[in-house]
């Protein structure tokens, strides 16, 4: 058994003397571990505080753009979640939006979406990897491994708690704009408004329910993805995934992203119905929202939401594989 990591130990330690926890680096636990290539063979060192900051800025991007990217079914899908009665699915909401607000109405709260989930994702995919290190160094290489998945869930859970702070003012407002009719169409116009009206509290009031939507869609899709990208390798591709070359790895993490994004949409869809609503309304709470929704209203739009899941995911998986190419 290899040495537990010394108090003075750096973070690109654990990518030198133990399995890395990153999406099946390994497939067997094998001691000891190989010698690694020279460094200059990495673009920038495990662990290191240039790997963590890239990260984080892949989150910006990816999160970022992403949600920018499908802004309109977004739109369709806070307001089936807050009027179901009259929008009563995707092609009929798009519809109804277009022939009442015109085009723009499917753009509503793209500048809110955009600053929040990019911050969002500097928050979720930095804190992830700094947790998952911070975690393994707390087990030692040999728990880290053979507890992989609980490592895994829990750095998910960590850091999608403080990323959802980062998110919630930004998804108050962006909710706002698009299901409040008249309220304000812009950023500027809304999130002076809300703090007139309701101070503070009007951009933290969902964040409760922000983290039962978030940390169980989070953990859910590191977990999930990390495990099917790990089996993919394992079972189906017929080499090590260190002698695959860059677009087979793209497309294992393309397939991973796909199958995490439909359990994602499942586990978080209720709480996101109860988000949409508190964010509506002043004054409510989220035991109201959802007595008021019951079983059946939570599971409204769970089609569209489960299509920008995948919609993401693809979109995700495509500029992460090609910042990881650059």
């Amino acid at each position: 058994m290899g040495a537990q990591p010394s108090s003075n130990s750096i973070p690109a330690s654990l990518h030198k003397h133990q399995p890395c926890l990153s999406a099946a680096s390994i497939t067997s636990w094998v001691m000891p571990s190989p010698p690694p290539p020279p460094e200059e063979e990495y673009s920038c060192e495990f662990g290191s505080l240039k790997y963590l900051l890239l990260c984080s800025l892949g989150g910006v991007v990816s999160c970022g753009l992403t949600h920018t990217a499908v802004v309109p079914l977004d739109v369709v899908k806070c307001r089936m979640q807050v009027e179901p009665k009259r929008y009563r699915g995707l092609v009929q909401g798009l519809t109804l939006t277009v022939n009442e607000e015109g085009m723009n109405g499917l753009v509503k709260g793209w500048a809110p979406t955009a600053i929040g989930y990019s911050m969002q994702g500097l928050c979720k995919f930095g804190l992830y990897e700094t947790f998952k290190i911070y975690y393994t160094e707390l087990l030692g290489p040999e728990y880290a491994y053979l507890w992989r998945t609980s490592l895994y869930l829990a750095a998910s859970a960590s850091a999608e708690f403080f990323a959802d702070i980062a998110l919630s003012p930004m998804e108050a407002v962006k909710v706002r704009i698009q299901t409040q009719e008249g309220y304000a169409s812009r950023l500027r116009d809304a999130a002076p408004k809300m703090f007139l009206e309701e101070g503070l509290w009007a951009f933290y009031k969902g964040v409760a329910p922000l983290w039962m939507r978030q940390i169980p869609y989070t953990m859910m899709k590191f977990a999930c993805f990390e495990r099917t990208v790990e089996a993919i390798y394992k079972h189906l591709i017929p080499k090590p995934r260190d002698e695959c070359t860059k677009m087979e790895q793209l497309g294992v993490t393309f397939v991973g992203g796909y199958i995490a994004g439909v359990f994602c949409a499942i586990v978080s869809h209720p709480a996101d119905s109860v988000v949409s609503v508190l964010n509506k309304e002043k004054g409510s709470t989220a035991t109201d929202v959802l007595k008021r929704l019951g079983i059946y209203g939570i599971w409204k739009g769970l089609f569209t939401q489960t299509l920008l899941f995948y919609l993401r995911s693809a979109l995700y998986v495509i500029i992460s594989g090609l910042w990881t190419l650059f």
